[in-house]
């Protein structure tokens, strides 16, 4: 019996070392936390692993805010002068589809000595008032660029050249960062210009190639040039089109009866009598371009309120706004959208309501102040966008890509301080900020 005791005895220390010897080995397999991170099976668990990965981006954002805003105080001491550079744009992970419901107009009439020989339209000259009391109060002349140019705010890209094929690019880039799908240029007819620039016309093939690189599609923003008319107009839409409209950038909306059309932005059309516009826009009009090879849909521009019914006697198929400034027209105003919205409606025509980031021309109209609109931070351009998704439009226009006179581009801007001239810009944001709220109001308006 004590033999019996003494076997079971040692069995059982046997059995207990076996398991001490177990649990030691175990202990060593497991790996350290501090060198190699989590314990093994963690980052199996989604909730914890993005736990940890949320920590670390705070972190990274919050060394990122102290660094930007200490950077934000070092330029506020300094003088700041900013050379030409490469352009900066938003650089999302995937960016968003392009929506071809937002339209942005372009303009392509600066030039500057490297590729034009001279300096076009950023040494526009001081505009004078028509009161000549008024004019006498304000200085005259031309601006002289490069530093001094013909806007209250300084480009990324510098006084660049439209001809320079790398600025188009660049914009190409801009816009569909932006999320933008259609660029409204603006256009004079070949030999044509505006009072300040020179013919642009020849430019539209390369900015058609540019835009189709990146998916784009481009529309035409007619300008008012000289003894415009139902006949000439007829001319200039059957030029473009047989000339630019084979071309896959060529833009075209589709209707609600499923034709896809070509789309022209009427600019002043207003100082047509609508007789005018009804030979050209309505079926039984003397000069009609409706049931033929160069239908399309004209928009007309509302300023007034007497306007409306001069658009539909006209035969324009829908109204824009343009102008950036809430309260400078009755078209223009925020309050009066959900009113033409109700009309374009009754009348089956397409309302498209134009945004801005803010609107500042005292550089070559210095005794308009009053018409100013601060910016405020992007919280002027995200108010129109908010009352132009309200009002439930076919489409939103933006004023402007790059009217750099009328301030305003949502092209990037940069900080540039000179002896004279300290220009406006878009701190504490950065350069790019008015593509980066584009894209993400362009993604609401998808919604």
């Amino acid at each position: 019996m004590a033999k019996f005791r003494r076997r079971t005895c040692f069995i059982l220390s046997l059995f207990i070392l076996f398991i001490f010897s177990l649990m030691m080995g175990l202990k060593m397999l497991r790996p350290n936390k501090a060198a190699f991170g989590d314990p093994f099976g963690l980052d199996l668990l989604p909730e914890i692993r993005q736990q940890t990965h949320l920590t670390k981006v705070f972190d990274s954002q919050k060394s990122d805010k102290i660094s930007s805003e200490t950077n934000i105080k070092n330029l506020k001491s300094e003088e700041i002068t900013v050379k030409a550079s490469v352009a900066s744009e938003p650089h999302p992970e995937e960016p968003p589809p392009l929506n071809y419901y937002l339209h942005v107009f372009y303009y392509s009439w600066y030039g500057n000595p490297q590729f034009d020989g001279k300096y076009i339209h950023w040494n526009h000259p001081v505009l004078s008032h028509w009161d000549p009391q008024i004019t006498k109060k304000y200085p005259k002349g031309k601006h002289n660029p490069p530093d001094d140019i013909g806007s209250r705010f300084y480009p990324e890209l510098g006084s660049y050249s439209s001809r320079d094929p790398s600025v188009i690019e660049t914009h190409m880039k801009q816009m569909y960062s932006a999320s933008i799908g259609v660029l409204a240029l603006s256009w004079y007819p070949p030999d044509l210009n505006d009072e300040n620039g020179e013919p642009t016309d020849n430019l539209v093939p390369t900015i058609l190639d540019k835009a189709h690189k990146y998916n784009l599609k481009v529309t035409f923003h007619i300008e008012p040039y000289k003894n415009r008319d139902d006949k000439t107009m007829y001319q200039n839409v059957k030029y473009i089109i047989d000339k630019y409209g084979n071309h896959p950038a060529f833009y075209r909306y589709k209707t609600k009866n499923g034709n896809a059309l070509p789309m022209f932005y009427v600019y002043d059309s207003y100082i047509t009598a609508s007789q005018k516009w009804a030979n050209l826009l309505t079926s039984s009009g003397s000069q009609s371009i409706r049931n033929s090879p160069y239908d399309a849909l004209f928009i007309a521009l509302l300023v007034d309120k007497k306007h409306r019914y001069r658009i539909l006697r006209g035969g324009f198929d829908g109204i824009y706004t343009y102008f950036a400034t809430n309260g400078f027209t009755y078209g223009s105003s925020y309050e009066n959208w959900a009113k033409i919205k109700y009309f374009c409606d009754q009348f089956d025509l397409m309302f498209i309501p134009s945004v801005g980031p803010g609107y500042i021309d005292t550089s070559i109209r210095p005794w308009n102040s009053h018409n100013t609109r601060n910016r405020i931070n992007g919280k002027y351009y995200e108010t129109a966008l908010s009352a132009a998704l309200q009002a439930h439009p076919s489409i939103i226009s933006i004023t402007s890509f790059n009217e750099w006179h009328e301030g305003t581009q949502i092209e990037s801007a940069v900080p540039k301080r000179t002896s004279n001239i300290v220009y406006l810009d878009y701190r504490p944001h950065k350069p790019s900020l008015y593509l980066e709220l584009t894209r993400k109001w362009s993604e609401k308006k998808k919604k």
